[in-house]
């Protein structure tokens, strides 16, 4: 294992203890390190970094943007212990604003996507996806947060998932709705009855008993999205998992404005539930929906005496 390697493995080990998980940057990282190495270099230069962050020529500018941020990150640390590494400045490989818009699920969009998988070929892959769905329709949970689920997260009686391993390495609950807890628990009788050796503890398993990986299930959203006959609203907007966690946000919200909640009092909330660190992330679902933000400002004219 060469030096570079050494130091590598330390700086990853070193974040993840602090709760971050750097699953696609540690990849990233690796191969970049195997760059450096393939070439004979043992210290990160500028040049190095953008000649590898770069590949393949016909990526999008914004996936080069993204692997030389990681480069950068992992330079910045380097260089505070040895100045001899180089740090690729930022803006060097400008990435411009890619963050996608989110698709917001109507509840007809939802239903469809449920009746959708019920469509598949294996009565367990139908009974799979139509619970994860509307597992994640009426939760908010994150795709990988419900894919890491074990069976012993799920408490029935309770009615309450119990995450962990999020996504900033903390736990927290997830209460449920009675008609949730009945629908898990059908799913769970149906998974034993046709899997009753399953090779891993989770509560959503392949037909062959393992663990729901992320690459084979968004295979399998692609044919759902497709089968609902649910298509791209622009080039930045399109039906994706996640995007059923933005519509569960925006909709407590739409709620809350429309019942004359004190929004702000009980945002502190809602980020606990969805697991963000910072209020200011769940505030970012305001921009999610034109209703939002007219109800916002509706309510902000209100409490000003402004006509709106």
């Amino acid at each position: 294992m060469s030096k570079l390697r050494h130091t590598l493995n330390d700086y990853l080990a070193l974040r993840r203890s602090l709760g971050y998980k750097l699953e696609r940057a540690g990849r990233l990282l690796a191969d970049f390190v195997s760059h450096l190495e393939a070439a004979g270099a043992d210290t990160i230069t500028i040049d190095a970094a953008l000649s590898w962050a770069t590949r393949p020529s016909d990526a999008d500018p914004s996936w080069w943007a993204h692997r030389l941020s990681a480069v950068r990150v992992f330079a910045r640390h380097l260089h505070a212990i040895d100045p001899v590494h180089q740090v690729p400045p930022t803006g060097l490989l400008p990435a411009g604003n890619d963050r996608a818009t989110p698709y917001l699920y109507a509840s007809a969009d939802i239903v469809g996507l449920m009746a959708a998988a019920r469509g598949l070929r294996s009565a367990l892959r139908v009974a799979t996806f139509e619970t994860l769905v509307g597992l994640l329709a009426v939760t908010g949970v994150r795709i990988g947060e419900a894919l890491r689920l074990d069976r012993g997260d799920v408490d029935m009686d309770e009615g309450v998932l119990q995450i962990r391993d999020t996504k900033f390495g903390k736990s927290r609950e997830v209460p449920l709705h009675t008609s949730t807890v009945e629908a898990l628990a059908v799913y769970a009788r149906r998974r034993n009855r046709l899997c009753p050796r399953p090779v891993d503890p989770a509560f959503f398993v392949s037909t062959v008993g393992t663990r729901l990986l992320y690459c084979n299930v968004h295979a399998t959203w692609l044919n759902l999205v497709r089968r609902a006959g649910l298509g791209p609203r622009s080039a930045s907007c399109r039906p994706r998992p996640h995007d059923l966690r933005h519509s569960f946000a925006v909709r407590t919200l739409l709620d809350w404005y429309q019942d004359g909640v004190d929004v702000e009092a009980r945002m502190p909330a809602l980020s606990t539930y969805l697991g963000h660190v910072h209020p200011a992330n769940t505030y970012w679902y305001l921009s999610g929906a034109p209703e939002l933000l007219n109800l916002a400002a509706a309510r902000l004219d209100a409490q000003s005496g402004e006509p709106s």
